[in-house]
């Protein structure tokens, strides 16, 4: 059976975890900052973690993406 591909804009946004939980950066952090808070901003870098149901769409565009069936 040939190889799968995965979704090339997905697998530039988004990183599985060890556990299969899907990892990606926030939005709103790319210009007219001068306009939000601090803490705000300190906010925004952390990356964040997708739920349960946008993880099982993402893993569909990422074959090979470590994932518990």
């Amino acid at each position: 059976m040939p190889k799968l591909k995965s979704n090339r804009a997905a697998a530039k946004r988004f990183k599985a975890t060890k556990t299969g939980r899907i990892k990606y950066k926030k939005a709103y952090l790319r210009h007219l900052n001068s306009s939000k808070s601090r803490a705000r901003k300190r906010h925004l870098r952390k990356p964040a973690m997708l739920g349960k149901t946008e993880t099982q769409q993402v893993h569909a565009l990422l074959p090979y993406a470590r994932h518990h069936s």
